[in-house]
């Protein structure tokens, strides 16, 4: 009897195991596994006296801050997967104007990245404009 428990209680471990391993399997294949590259460009006209400030962070991982004159970017990569936030949030500051945005998360933007997986933010006086191939750029909302 006890030979009978034991081969049932192994049995019953490894298929959780193995369901286990199926669902993050399943989610890997879900969030692409894939990498995403994130870039937030300044595309200001005229702010070589006054950069735009970025400071980008997550439940995981803090890039830290940059001082981004005109034209440069603050770019980073992204690998979404189960075991993550699966986002990155940025502060930007200009004058004394702030806004907070999330520069990548997962649920909106593996489709909306394309199949390039590029994700570019282009900060302007008038708002926050997104693109995946930095030619067709659309505004998604202002400061």
């Amino acid at each position: 009897m006890k030979f009978v428990v034991s081969v049932y209680l192994i049995l019953c471990f490894a298929s959780s195991i193995f369901i286990a391993m199926a669902i993050v399997q399943r989610t890997q294949h879900i969030f692409g596994g894939d990498e995403y590259y994130v870039r937030v460009i300044n595309g200001f006209n005229d702010n070589s006296s006054l950069p735009l400030v970025i400071w980008c962070s997550s439940e995981e991982i803090d890039l830290g801050g940059r001082a981004l004159q005109e034209h440069d970017e603050f770019s980073w990569i992204m690998r979404p997967n189960f075991w993550s936030s699966n986002y990155m949030k940025c502060t930007m500051k200009w004058d004394s104007t702030r806004k907070i945005f999330d520069a990548f998360e997962a649920s909106r933007d593996i489709e909306r990245c394309g199949l390039h997986r590029l994700c570019s933010w282009r900060v302007t006086q008038d708002g926050f404009y997104f693109s995946n191939d930095e030619i067709n750029w659309r505004k998604d909302f202002i400061w």
